[in-house]
């Protein structure tokens, strides 16, 4: 469906009275705006218009002859069934059989590309089967779909000649119910004489049979009794919804006889629905979390206690465990000494350090009240504007939106854990504030925005050179090193990213967004369970298939961001075929053949040396590999990586004569032996980065 505004709500209705509606997940995937053609041929004779704006509803998705598709062998996520259980054998006893090409596709220009339909769907096909008998001209195949008996349907046939010996012997009628689709489709003529490409064409029905089945026939010529006769290789229906207005009611598709609710698309109704869900769960999660702050008591754990904020669902802001003394910060900051209800502990440690709240009137006088002209950056959060304090302090200022999908959790987590975490790698926290419901965040401000922005040139900035890559990739290393082993307990970033990594005005790399980040295993903890999050092409396969989270899923996620950074190129983009699409996919491949210099970005391509980015490919094949245990650890990255720079400035260093592994021990301090208790290394330079956070005096 086409969304038009900035909010798409989506609830769950159940259709019968009593009745519960439930969700598992839901996934939300950008189309090409092109997916769906603006008319199509119809059983009236004439175009039918598909206005953009008009929600299509899959009902049946199948690659006919050829086996399942999975979602992540799709470039849009789709699932395609077999054909099997809807092939009707009582037209005429025809005969079947599924075929398979083994060749490359011939894709044309103008025709169908890897978001239509995946490879595999034109590689494979039914064939109609006729052995020479004048009664085998009359034969078709068929299949049979349960529909609605009042609804149109949107049906799109795919084809692809692969089982031609040579142009123009393949001709095709194809059928809906009683309306002809194609009559006589010559592929090659389409195609310019061409085999093997692949093609689709639409077809609309503005209703289906009164007996709810709709009917599709594929079939020869008349009285054609050669081989190849006809051949079908997918088929796509999808039930439009025709109502007017911004709420599509999408129910159950005919004979899901199991399930028991509506879904309610819409950007405007249904609101009432979410927010009564919304404050239900927030019910929960809030005695949930009451019984564990009980639960941490017990255990003589510091309890957070409750803050003045008026924000109801976050009990402690401001008041956290930083290592070591912090001066005494200006009286005008609320600490947890002066708080009603704090605990002894909470007290304590607020006697040694200030709240980092900022009154709400004092970042609405910064933005100029959230002057849209000041936005320097938007995400999933909310905007980001650039603003200066009274102090002349320069800061980023994060503002949640109503419609953000992340909301109080990932705002407490990206405090709690900032508050506490001080290294010139790592974007530091200045304050936040939580005044009448808002969440907003202040951070150092980032001269130069974003690696990801500054890879693709955009907002007319100058793109990085080689050098500066390799720096900014280094510093985000060190970050991540710094959160792996430098500190109390180890923090895994989980949402390691290009958009992820800022730059300084010295170009220095810096991690930014904690907001998924999650403390990672300790002792003898191998990993940590924990539900799938993080941004679709970063996160590591491995925790998507089994949920355990381990410090070396940053490390695949930073292989991504090296990869992405000598590429310069998105690392999933369905626009193109499908080897290319998936950028880690496509680099290993060339990696492996030793020819990553083929796929290097040609504005650094001249720049780099060859050893130097022959050790850097190196490095990104080690981060992506598959295991876990197969990758190196952040340590061993970042060594690497000061290798990789060090014989890209030349420096002596033959790449040739010795093995890079061996090499990178000149640079290497020696490691101090891990004690059984703690597995974090802490070097000299960490010490030094790691004081806590002076906050300036602020007044309001």
């Amino acid at each position: 469906m086409d969304v038009a505004r900035d909010t798409l709500v989506v609830s769950f209705v159940p259709l019968a009275d009593g009745g519960i509606a439930f969700v598992n997940a839901v996934e939300l995937v950008s189309v090409p705006d092109g997916l769906v053609a603006d008319a199509a041929d119809s059983s009236t004779g004439r175009p039918e218009p598909i206005p953009a704006v008009l929600p299509l509803q899959t009902a049946y998705r199948l690659n006919v002859g050829g086996p399942a598709v999975a979602p992540d062998d799709d470039a849009l996520w789709r699932e395609w069934t077999t054909d099997l259980r809807f092939l009707s054998h009582s037209v005429a006893d025809a005969v079947t059989r599924e075929v398979r090409y083994n060749g490359m596709l011939n894709r044309l220009p103008g025709q169908a590309t890897a978001t239509d339909a995946p490879d595999i769907v034109y590689a494979t096909a039914r064939e109609l089967v006729i052995n020479g008998s004048s009664f085998d001209g009359q034969k078709q195949m068929a299949w049979q779909f349960d529909v609605d008996t009042s609804s149109s349907y949107f049906i799109r046939f795919h084809f692809c000649d692969i089982v031609g010996k040579a142009p123009h012997q393949l001709h095709i009628n194809a059928y809906v119910d009683d309306a002809t689709v194609k009559q006589d489709l010559d592929l090659a003529a389409v195609g310019d004489g061409a085999l093997a490409f692949p093609y689709y064409t639409d077809f609309v029905l503005p209703a289906s049979e009164a007996s709810g089945k709709l009917a599709v026939h594929v079939g020869p010529l008349a009285n054609k009794i050669v081989m190849p006769a006809a051949i079908l290789n997918g088929i796509e229906i999808m039930k439009m919804h025709l109502s007017a207005g911004s709420v599509v009611v999408v129910q159950p598709a005919a004979g899901a006889a199991k399930s028991r609710f509506a879904v309610v698309l819409g950007s405007v109704c249904g609101a009432l629905a979410f927010i009564s869900v919304a404050v239900a769960l927030a019910i929960v999660l809030r005695k949930k979390e009451k019984e564990k702050e009980v639960e941490e008591g017990a255990k003589e754990q510091p309890t957070p206690t409750q803050s003045q904020s008026s924000t109801p669902w976050m009990p402690l802001l401001g008041r956290f465990s930083v290592r070591g003394a912090i001066a005494s910060g200006s009286s005008s900051f609320t600490t947890a000494g002066n708080t009603p209800g704090a605990s002894p502990r909470a007290a304590a440690a607020a006697a040694v350090m200030p709240s980092y709240r900022f009154p709400l009137a004092m970042l609405q006088d910064a933005t100029r009240n959230f002057d849209d002209s000041l936005i320097i950056g938007e995400g999933g959060f909310g905007k980001v504007y650039g603003a200066v304090l009274q102090d002349g302090t320069k800061v980023a200022v994060k503002r949640a939106s109503p419609e953000s999908q992340q909301g109080a959790r990932e705002f407490r987590t990206e405090i709690e854990l900032l508050s506490g975490l001080r290294h010139r790698h790592l974007v530091s926290l200045v304050g936040y504030c939580d005044e009448r419901e808002e969440m907003i965040l202040l951070y150092e401000y980032m001269e130069h925005g974003s690696l990801r922005s500054r890879l693709y040139g955009r907002g007319g900035a100058a793109p990085l050179s080689w050098a500066q890559r390799l720096e900014a990739c280094a510093g985000a290393a060190r970050g991540l090193l710094y959160l792996h082993t430098a500190v109390d307990k180890p923090v895994i970033h989980r949402d390691v990213k290009s958009s992820n990594i800022l730059l300084d005005g010295d170009l220095a790399g810096k991690v930014a967004d904690f907001g998924l980040s999650k403390a990672g295993p300790v002792l003898d903890e191998t990993h940590v369970s924990t539900a799938v999050k993080g941004s679709f092409g970063y996160v590591d396969p491995e925790y998507c298939r089994t949920r355990q989270l381990t410090a070396k899923s940053d490390v695949y996620s930073l292989g991504v961001v090296l990869l992405e950074a000598v590429c310069a190129r998105p690392v999933v983009d369905p626009r193109l075929p499908k080897p290319m699409s998936n950028l880690v996919e496509w680099g290993l491949h060339w990696q492996g053949r030793g020819e990553l210099e083929k796929i290097v970005d040609r504005r650094i391509a001249a720049a780099a040396r060859p050893a130097a980015l022959r050790k850097y490919g190196e490095t990104v094949a080690r981060c992506l590999a598959e295991r876990g245990a197969d990758r190196p650890a952040m340590e061993d990255v970042v060594w690497n990586l000061q290798f990789v720079m060090r014989l890209q400035e030349g420096d002596g260093l033959d790449f040739s004569d010795v093995s890079s592994l061996n090499m990178v021990t000149e640079l290497t301090p020696p490691r101090r032996q891990r004690s059984a208790s703690s597995r974090r290394l802490k070097p000299a330079a960490w010490r030094e980065t790691a004081k806590p956070m002076m906050i300036s005096q602020t007044h309001p």
